[in-house]
């Protein structure tokens, strides 16, 4: 496995662990999270982080697969928005730009179509 597909995946470990340190350890201070389909930004890494830590439910992630080279990445996940329910499963397609060792912005895709949820957060941006 070279270094930026072992990368993506101490990603997905520690967010499916919520081990934040080691979540934010991964991120360029500058990273930009967006959701092309929903017109959602999130700035930063604290602010990446915090829109994370602070998801209201109890999701799990499957990494199904990554494929990565150099300074990009892409993960296909299986995504549970509930844990406890195996039977509303979400394919993820995430796309990552890598620089130095560290994550500088995710795109987010979802094949199934939704609306944006009503967010409370203010690290969240329409675009």
């Amino acid at each position: 496995m070279n270094a930026s597909a072992a990368l993506i995946e101490r990603y997905w470990a520690s967010a499916q662990a919520r081990d934040w340190a080691a979540f934010a350890a991964l991120l360029d201070s500058d990273v930009v999270y967006e959701v092309p389909q929903t017109r959602e930004r999130v700035r930063g890494r604290q602010a990446y982080v915090a829109f994370n830590a602070g998801w209201p439910s109890d999701w799990d992630a499957e990494v199904l697969d990554v494929i990565a080279d150099g300074e990009r990445a892409f993960s296909r996940i299986a995504f549970y928005p509930q844990r406890q329910d195996r039977s509303q499963m979400q394919e993820g397609l995430t796309v990552f730009d890598i620089r130095d060792g560290l994550i500088t912005r995710i795109l987010d895709y979802w094949p199934e179509p939704y609306a944006a949820p009503q967010r409370a957060w203010a690290q969240v941006e329409r675009y």
